[in-house]
C-alpha cells in the first residue's frame, strides 16, 4: 500500500518523487470497450467516448452556496462574490464532492428549530448537479448548541443521539456520507470554554462516546459512509483508532485534516502521514485542506484559531507558490491508493480565519491555483470527447481515469464505468 518506493524519505527535494507512474497505476484503467447495437457488435463504426465524472472525490466546502440554492440573498458575513452564480460555476467546473455545514450551534441555535429545509435544498442542488454530498459534522465540541449547557449530562447525550438520528434519517438519499464525530482526540480535554459535548465526552470517555454516536448514525442509515475526522496527526489519533477498532466500532473512513497555514507539508510528510494511517486498511479522506497564497502563519502559533489579524491579503508571489504547492499536493494524494477523496476548505478567500486560502480572490476572479487544479482535473486527468473507430468485434481500446463515461454513435448514447485500475473489459449497448 505504501508509495515510498518512489520517494527517498531521507531527502526533501520534491524532484526525487515522481508521482506520475503511481497515479497511472492506481487511478487509470486500460479499457477494452465493446459497443453493441440491437444485440450485435457495432463493427467498423465511429464512436465518441467521453468522460463524465471522476471516481476520485475532488471536494470543496459548499456552504457559501446555501443562499444561492435557496434563492436567497448572500449571507452578510461572507465576501460578496463568494456565493455568486459565477463562483458557483467555477466550483462546479472542477469539484464533484460537496461538504455542507451541520455545526449544531448554527444548524439548531434554538432547540427544536433546525435549519433542515434550507440545508436540504442546498444538498439537493449539489446532488442534482452530479455531486456527492457529505454532512460535517454530527458531533463536535466547537460550534455546538449553546442550549445543551442547560441540560444534565444524561440528557445531553440523549439530545446528541436524537440529533444524529434526525439528520441522518431526514437527509438519507441526498446525504449518505457524514463526518460523524470531529476532533475527538482533544474533545474531553478541551479547555478553551465549557460546552455540553466536552462534558459528556469527559464523563464517558472517547471510545464509548464514539461508539454511541457511530451506532446512532449506522442505525439511522445502514448504507451511509461514516467518517472519523481529526486534525491531530500524532500518535494519539493512532491510539484512538486502534482502540476503536479493537472495540468493534465500525469506522467507514479515516478523515485527516491538513490545514497548511504554517507552510506546505511537502511530499515526504504527506506520504509518511498517509502510510501511518493506511495500515489500518481503511479508506482515507483528506477532509480539510488549505494552502495559503499570502504570508505564512508564524510557526509558534499552536491553535490556528488564535491567529487573528486585521487583514491577510493574497499576493502575486504567494499565488504562484500556492499554485505550485496545490499541484504537488494533489499529485501526491492521487499517487497513494488509500486516498479516495480530498476536500479543499473553501473556494474563496476570506473564509475560514480570514486566510487567503481559496482558489478564488474576494472579487470572484480565479487565482493561478484554480487554473492549475482545473488543468489537472479536467485536462491531464480527463478524457474529453474522443472519436474512435470500432474493430470487427465492435471494440475500442483506450486508457482513462477511473470514473463514469459515455459512448455515443448514431445519435444514441450509453453510459459505463471504469471502477478499478489495471485492465478493464466493459460493454455498452447503444
Amino acid at each position: 500500500m505504501s508509495s515510498r518506493s518512489a520517494f527517498d524519505p531521507s531527502g526533501s527535494d520534491p524532484s526525487s518523487f515522481d508521482p506520475g507512474p503511481l497515479i497511472r497505476k492506481h487511478r487509470t484503467a486500460d479499457a477494452t470497450l465493446t459497443v453493441t447495437a440491437q444485440g450485435a457488435p457495432l463493427a467498423g463504426q465511429e464512436v465518441v467516448v467521453a468522460q463524465r465524472r471522476h471516481k476520485f472525490l475532488f471536494g470543496c466546502i459548499g456552504g457559501d452556496f446555501i443562499p444561492l440554492a435557496n434563492g436567497d440573498a448572500p449571507a452578510p458575513d461572507q465576501p460578496a462574490a463568494a456565493g455568486s452564480q459565477e463562483v458557483a460555476d467555477l466550483w462546479l467546473d472542477v469539484f464533484n464532492f460537496a461538504t455542507l455545514p451541520f455545526y449544531w450551534g448554527w444548524f439548531e441555535p434554538e432547540r427544536g428549530r433546525p435549519d433542515t429545509e434550507r440545508t436540504l435544498a442546498a444538498a439537493r442542488w449539489f446532488a442534482d448537479r452530479g455531486c456527492v454530498v457529505k454532512g460535517h459534522p454530527l458531533v463536535w465540541h466547537t460550534e455546538t448548541a449553546g442550549w445543551l449547557m442547560d441540560l444534565p449530562n444524561a440528557e445531553i447525550a440523549k439530545a446528541q443521539v436524537d440529533r444524529i438520528r434526525r439528520e441522518v434519517t431526514e437527509f438519507a438519499g441526498v446525504i449518505d456520507m457524514w463526518d460523524v464525530i470531529n476532533e475527538v482526540v482533544i474533545m474531553p480535554i478541551f479547555d478553551k470554554y465549557d460546552n455540553g459535548i466536552t462534558r459528556i465526552c469527559r464523563e464517558m470517555g472517547r471510545i464509548p462516546m464514539v461508539r454511541m454516536v457511530f451506532d446512532a448514525a449506522r442505525e439511522a442509515n445502514p448504507q451511509a459512509t461514516l467518517l472519523l475526522n481529526d486534525f491531530d496527526m500524532s500518535a494519539a489519533y493512532e491510539c484512538l483508532i486502534e482502540g476503536l477498532l479493537e472495540a468493534g466500532v465500525e469506522i467507514g473512513v479515516l478523515g485527516l485534516q491538513s490545514h497548511m497555514h504554517q507552510g506546505y507539508w511537502g511530499e515526504e510528510k504527506t506520504l509518511a502521514t498517509i502510510d501511518r494511517f493506511a495500515r489500518y486498511g481503511l479508506p482515507i479522506h483528506f477532509t480539510e485542506t488549505t494552502i495559503v497564497s499570502g504570508h505564512i502563519m508564524p510557526e509558534e502559533i499552536v491553535d490556528l484559531n488564535d491567529y487573528q489579524i486585521p487583514e491577510w491579503p493574497t499576493t502575486p508571489e504567494g499565488e504562484a507558490r500556492q499554485a505550485d504547492e496545490v499541484v504537488r499536493h494533489y499529485k501526491t494524494l492521487l499517487s497513494h491508493p488509500s486516498v479516495e477523496a480530498m476536500t479543499y476548505w473553501g473556494l474563496s478567500d476570506g473564509g475560514w480565519l480570514g486566510a487567503p486560502g481559496g482558489f478564488v480572490r474576494v472579487d470572484g476572479t480565479p487565482k493561478p491555483a484554480y487554473e492549475a487544479l482545473r488543468s489537472l482535473v479536467k485536462d491531464e486527468w480527463w478524457l474529453p470527447p474522443t472519436t474512435m473507430v470500432t474493430d470487427d468485434d465492435g471494440r475500442v481500446r483506450f486508457t482513462g481515469f477511473l470514473g463514469e463515461y459515455e459512448v455515443s454513435a448514431g445519435g444514441r448514447t450509453a453510459v459505463f464505468t471504469l471502477d478499478e485500475p489495471g485492465g478493464a473489459t466493459v460493454e455498452a449497448a447503444i
